[in-house]
């Protein structure tokens, strides 16, 4: 029989295609070629889909960041089949054969946020990760929070920011943020690596926070700024018809007296520490994970996430925010705590992969 083929699609049209790309190379580096036949996938930052090197090494090299090779084959999905098909400049489109399934490693917009998905629901593929709504919703900043919320789960005082309010209402608008208290941090409501962040201590320093934020996307989360420990968790879909697990919490550390977790600091080497088991009680360990179950259910999620918390000096527990597709290289946060909860990088990949191939087409 021949093996199954899998597609791992990265890149993409957003600010984390360089995050993408790093993740999609430690993907290739440890799916299991033995049992699988596997077709990388880049899309360029133009929206070109392209095939790529097998053997491609993303890593950020002298300061550059990684970005996808536009001179392969250009891909398209064809109407009413579940299969790739490359385009290669001036030539009859040659056709890859079909895709057993699709592991989309891509964060942000058009990919993280439910778009990809809806692609691969529409052409009938399988596909690692989450569907189209809990894509959608977690990858929007606002709508997750108030789910969770809904669900009963504790998140931090917020305000939203549409662009049309921020332009035509903005004295309500910074009342209202006003009310949150100093300092806030100012986000995109959708997007991810802590791209367009940045903290704001008063009106003028906020409004150029908006406007940062603004550049990434329309729509911007203010968030009043909680004081507390990073702690991290995540969780991953049960082969079977058993609850999702939780990973052993463990506390995210920034060096280099950056104000918070941004992109350098996640991305860039000795700029963050991770301490896994973290150093909190054990029943507020036990809690935490819980929370991140909970919170993995209520988006209705599939395959694997990262729930991060503050943990407050008084003992309390902050949903901060879920990623659905959190970063995936070898190092990044959520392998590391499966690492060190006993599920190597390998096995997680051949998990994931697992759980897509057995998942049928279609609602579920």
């Amino acid at each position: 029989m021949s093996k199954p083929r899998v597609a791992v699609v990265f890149g993409g049209r957003n600010s984390e295609h360089a995050v993408s790309l790093m993740g999609a190379g430690s993907v290739l580096e440890a799916i299991d070629r033995s049992k699988y036949e596997v077709v990388p996938i880049g899309i360029a930052q133009d929206g070109r889909w392209v095939l790529a090197a097998g053997d491609q090494r993303y890593a950020i090299e002298d300061g550059k960041l990684p970005v996808v090779d536009t001179s392969g084959a250009e891909l398209a999905l064809p109407s009413g089949e579940a299969a790739l098909v490359a385009y290669e400049p001036g030539s009859i489109p040659v056709e890859l054969g079909t895709v057993d399934v699709v592991f989309p490693v891509m964060h942000g917009p058009f990919a993280e946020d439910g778009t990809i998905q809806g692609l691969l629901e529409m052409a009938g593929v399988r596909y690692v990760g989450s569907g189209v709504l809990a894509s959608a919703v977690g990858m929007d900043k606002a709508y997750m929070k108030a789910i969770l919320a809904a669900a009963g789960l504790p998140v931090g005082p917020y305000v939203v920011v549409r662009e049309r309010d921020w332009r035509l209402d903005k004295d309500r608008v910074v009342k209202e943020v006003e009310q949150l208290g100093w300092p806030v941090f100012v986000k995109p409501a959708r997007a991810g690596s802590s791209q367009g962040i940045s903290k704001a201590h008063d009106l003028a320093s906020l409004e150029t926070a908006v406007e940062f934020a603004q550049a990434h996307d329309p729509k911007v989360l203010v968030e009043a700024a909680i004081v507390g420990r990073e702690i991290e968790c995540a969780v991953l879909e049960s082969l079977g018809d058993e609850p999702p697990a939780a990973s052993t919490p463990g506390e995210v550390l920034v060096e280099g007296g950056q104000e918070f977790f941004d992109f350098e600091a996640k991305y860039y080497p000795d700029q963050m520490s991770l301490t896994v088991p973290a150093d909190i009680p054990a029943e507020t360990a036990e809690e935490l994970r819980a929370m991140a179950v909970r919170a993995f259910e209520a988006l209705g999620c599939e395959g694997l996430s990262r729930v991060d918390f503050f943990y407050t000096s008084d003992g309390r527990l902050i949903l901060n925010e879920i990623n659905t597709m959190p970063g995936f290289t070898s190092l990044s946060v959520a392998p590391q705590l499966w690492a060190a909860s006993g599920l190597t990088y390998a096995q997680l990949v051949e998990r994931l992969v697992q759980l897509a191939l057995g998942r049928k087409a279609g609602l579920r």
